[in-house]
């Protein structure tokens, strides 16, 4: 949607209290648009939206002919726009717009709807514009953009590589040109993007609410003030949001003057280089974004630390790295690569520039009016004078590790575990162990025919995939099926009185072709952290597969959540979310030791998915149960667990058993736990896509034989 036409004036760009590196990455794509957009990641409630938003009030407004429903330039418009040929009529200015795509949206609201039943009968393109014809020339803002789903990440992508849309419905085509800037806001607590999306966005910031009193003082100040006044507000700032409005139209006319020297194309391909990026992207961002801060500087030439700080907003979400590492940059690294390859200035004999101290500035391009920051922000302390740190410059810190009990080390545990018996209670808890490397884990998928959110594991009926058959739609039509339209309406063409070509169709006459695709599921961890898994010295090779799996749900789309069960009871240790990193970091921290409390395992995983099934009740669930069957823990410890197994398999809960026990003698534990869940049961080795046994057993298979 576009943004409402009210009289409430937007909350003022300059108005906003600190987070300069959000403030400068959006003010560089009101200087030039071909940096590519931004992508703003950071925890809830930091104003992300209402800094987006504010944006739009300070781009240059554009010229387009009258009438056009595809904002065609005068100058230069789209041949092939659907409301051409345009000739010389008038033209008109107007405000760039600012479009909002929900997470919702259908996707005959993102790129248009095109009228199938007249395109049949009357061989008439009647076309309704989606957002995507709204926002060419103007800005596309997704809030909470990782949570898009993939069929309408498809169609971004198709369009932002394109410059152009495409509607194509049953050999009716319509395409208009869709440039447009593309900004994204996301909790990346809530998952990650796809990484083809995430390498449109040219620029990448992470915010973070500040921890010091005075800012937050103000911040609340202004939001209160705003919300008693809106009006009243936004006048005050009239005057700093004319002079910023002024300030990005000079850096405009001063771009195509800015020289880029070879020396700064140097450090930009060898940091792009040491920091592994794909493709070439990443440098063409660097350079564009590097001019872009040298115009918002007043320079005509690019210096070294433009490229240092295009650096920072262009590689952090483009450099290679494993999808549970944080996004970031060794900042030390890339001093070291600016150093060694801007020791050489440009040969063609031009003034080095002045050497810049290292660190953050004290503003967006500097703090002040030579320096690239934002006009000063009266009535309150200046957000640059005490901006946040970079989450991007904080290491993540190493879990502590916990020092072993006395008698419940390794050594202890392997003496305990013939017997089954760990040190009752949590007392014998052992430090927490890293995780080998992940590797490619064969899919586990969930038996029958779905209906829920798309992804790439388990079948269902999707809007997207091969078509299965045909029905008659329900509300407004999907995917047409031609054929049976055709087979539909052919019976009844004399009654209607058919005399020409074209068919003549009803409304009952059309079918919707039915589909089927892969869905996402939610994969719930159950797994065993109890003294038994520690005993061999197994549980590094646990959470190594743990981690694989994680990373599966990561590609194929799925929400993830943990339990772990160890001493007297068992621990919702994640929440299902579709954030696989904080799954990855939990298990990382997991300790391990005393009893094997089975069954509070699996009554936790049954209650968590009871709540699920109210929240979505769409998307199915998969219980992946990771230990080596044992039950120590609490009163008929066996019997108990037997018990909460058979409430999960009643429930119709597909369940797979990764059995981790080991050693040449092999109670077979987990196999029997898996017969009561009605699931399967495969070892560590068979969870590896390359296993030989793991071509030949599936999910399905052994759940239909059950």
């Amino acid at each position: 949607m576009t943004t409402p036409h009210d009289t409430t004036p937007q909350y003022p760009f300059t108005a906003v209290v600190g987070m300069d590196d959000l403030r400068l990455a959006l003010l560089l794509n009101a200087v030039s648009p071909a940096v590519g957009g931004v992508l703003v990641r950071g925890e809830k409630g930091t104003a992300k939206s209402t800094a987006v938003r504010a944006l739009s009030a300070l781009m240059p407004a554009v010229d387009v002919v009258a009438g056009c429903r595809f904002a065609c330039a005068p100058a230069a418009p789209d041949p092939g726009c659907p409301d051409g040929p345009h000739g010389t009529g008038a033209a008109e200015e107007r405000p760039t717009r600012m479009v909002e795509l929900p997470v919702g949206a259908s996707e005959d609201r993102l790129v248009g709807a095109l009228d199938i039943e007249r395109a049949l009968s009357e061989g008439v393109k009647a076309f309704e514009p989606g957002l995507l014809a709204d926002a060419h020339r103007g800005i596309l803002y997704v809030d909470e953009v990782n949570l898009l789903h993939d069929h309408l990440v498809d169609l971004l992508l198709d369009a932002a590589a394109m410059g152009a849309s495409y509607v194509e419905r049953e050999g009716v085509s319509v395409r208009h040109a869709a440039r447009f800037l593309l900004v994204g806001t996301m909790n990346p607590e809530e998952g990650e993007l796809r990484p083809q999306l995430l390498d449109r966005f040219g620029l990448t910031v992470e915010v973070a609410a500040s921890r010091e009193p005075g800012l937050r003082v103000e911040v609340v100040r202004r939001r209160l003030a705003y919300d008693a006044d809106p009006a009243g507000f936004a006048a005050r700032w009239a005057d700093e949001e004319d002079a910023l409005r002024r300030r990005i139209a000079v850096a405009r006319a001063l771009l195509p003057d800015v020289t880029l020297g070879d020396a700064a194309l140097r450090q930009i391909a060898a940091t792009c280089a040491a920091f592994e990026v794909d493709g070439m992207r990443a440098d063409i961002v660097m350079a564009r974004t590097a001019t872009a801060l040298a115009a918002w500087a007043g320079r005509t030439r690019v210096e070294e630390e433009d490229v240092r700080r295009a650096a920072l907003l262009a590689l952090p979400h483009r450099r290679r790295r494993n999808p549970f590492d944080a996004p970031g940059l060794d900042e030390d690294k890339l001093d070291r690569t600016l150093e060694e390859f801007g020791a050489d200035r440009d040969p063609d004999g031009g003034d080095d520039p002045e050497p810049e101290p290292e660190g953050p500035d004290d503003g967006p391009g500097g703090g002040g009016p030579d320096g690239g920051g934002c006009p000063p922000q009266e009535g309150g302390p200046d957000g640059s004078a005490a901006a946040p740190e970079l989450p991007h410059q904080q290491e993540p810190e190493t879990p502590r590790e916990q020092p072993a009990a006395p008698g419940q080390d390794g050594e202890a545990g392997q003496a305990q575990e013939p017997a089954g018996q760990s040190a009752p209670g949590a007392g014998g808890e052992t430090a927490a162990v890293g995780a080998t490397e992940p590797f490619r884990t064969r899919r586990l998928d969930v038996p029958g025919l779905g209906e829920g959110a798309d992804g790439r594991r388990s079948r269902a009926r999707t809007a997207h995939g091969r078509t299965t058959g045909a029905r008659r739609p329900h509300g407004a039509l999907g995917k047409l099926h031609l054929a049976a339209t055709v087979q539909a309406a052919a019976p009844h063409q004399r009654v209607r009185g058919r005399s020409g070509p074209g068919l003549v169709v009803r409304r009952d006459d059309l079918r919707e072709a039915v589909r089927e695709g892969r869905e996402g599921n939610l994969v719930l961890f159950v797994v065993d952290a109890s003294g038994s898994m520690a005993a061999r010295k197994r549980m590094s090779a646990v959470k190594g597969a743990v981690l694989s799996l994680l990373l599966d749900a990561y590609q194929r789309r799925d929400k993830i959540g943990m339990i772990t069960f160890r001493g007297t009871g068992a621990e919702l240790a994640l929440p299902p979310t579709s954030s696989v990193e904080a799954g990855a970091a939990r298990l990382e921290q997991l300790p391990t030791g005393g009893r094997t409390p089975l069954s509070e395992g699996l009554l936790r995983a049954h209650e968590v998915l009871r709540v699920e099934r109210m929240r979505d009740a769409s998307r199915r669930p998969l219980v992946v149960v990771v230990t080596d069957g044992r039950a120590t823990g609490g009163p008929e410890p066996v019997v108990r667990a037997a018990r909460a197994a058979r409430l999960l398999a009643g429930a119709g809960t597909a369940s797979v058993v990764v059995d981790c026990e080991a050693g040449p003698v092999r109670l077979g534990l987990a196999g029997e736990l898996a017969r009561e869940l009605q699931g399967t049961a495969i070892t560590l080795d068979e969870l590896r896509a390359d296993s030989v046994s793991a071509l030949v057993r599936t999910v399905q298979g052994n759940r239909k034989a059950a």
